[in-house]
């Protein structure tokens, strides 16, 4: 819709031409780089807490699993006992979420913008203080076509990355069992599915769309990978310190 293109669809198509013509040597291979890693920093409280909730979900998973099959035959018990567990580890099931939301439009503005490969009717979406260049040459590096579809190692890299992150995600199977984590087989199947599942389908949209698209959600991964990383990372040391 046209307040769709006037809130996100323009800022954005007029912010990735205005880093093109600014960069040096007005690449649009550095161009998207650039912008993937500007709306990750405005996005990062954002994402930082989606990323937070998605792992004390995983982590809960296998206790949720136990009531379901505790409480099977009794939906409002269950939902009560659901709520406690929530309240017990101070988490809440929709914290993952919002934030998902919340960036989905920017999502596909970014997705429409490189869709369009920049043609002379989206052009026509610039502000009048934004210089229209006459084209904007899709070849990037010197080499990379990012206008051109079927970019199988583009599209092999944003799977792996996918994978990567996803991987991330997964919490690991106790050894043994232990009360309020048994019959957790049925998450771990699940979890062990969207692991791949993912990576697929990333695999299956990178390629089918133009390469463009591609890197930008290759980088994205990759970024939101390494914020992941770090954010395990501190909170297995705040755990180390409290034990």
């Amino acid at each position: 819709t046209e307040i769709f293109k006037t809130i996100f669809y323009q800022p954005i198509l007029n912010f990735v031409v205005f880093l093109y013509n600014v960069i040096p040597g007005h690449d649009l291979g550095v161009t998207i780089i650039v912008l993937t890693i500007i709306i990750k920093l405005i996005l990062l409280p954002l994402s930082k807490s989606s990323i937070k909730s998605q792992k004390e979900l995983q982590e809960l998973q296998p206790k949720l699993e136990e009531l379901k099959k505790k409480h099977a035959n009794n939906k409002e018990e269950l939902g009560r006992a659901t709520l406690e567990l929530y309240k017990q580890h101070k988490i809440n099931p929709f914290s993952s979420c919002l934030p998902l939301l919340i960036q989905l439009p920017f999502l596909i503005a970014v997705f429409q913008v490189f869709r369009d490969n920049f043609s002379a009717s989206s052009l026509n979406y610039l502000y009048p203080f934004i210089h229209k260049p006459e084209t904007i040459n899709n070849i990037a590096f010197g080499f990379l076509d990012l206008s051109a579809n079927h970019n199988l190692i583009l599209a092999v890299l944003a799977g792996a990355a996918q994978f990567w992150q996803s991987k991330m995600l997964i919490t690991k199977r106790p050894e043994k069992k232990v009360p309020g984590t048994k019959d957790e087989d049925f998450a771990a199947i699940m979890n062990q599915q969207m692991m791949y599942i993912l990576p697929l389908m990333t695999v299956w949209f990178s390629y089918t769309f133009p390469a463009g698209l591609a890197l930008y959600w290759f980088i994205l991964t990759v970024l939101g990978g390494v914020q992941q990383y770090f954010i395990f990372k501190k909170k297995e040391a705040e755990v180390l310190h409290k034990s």
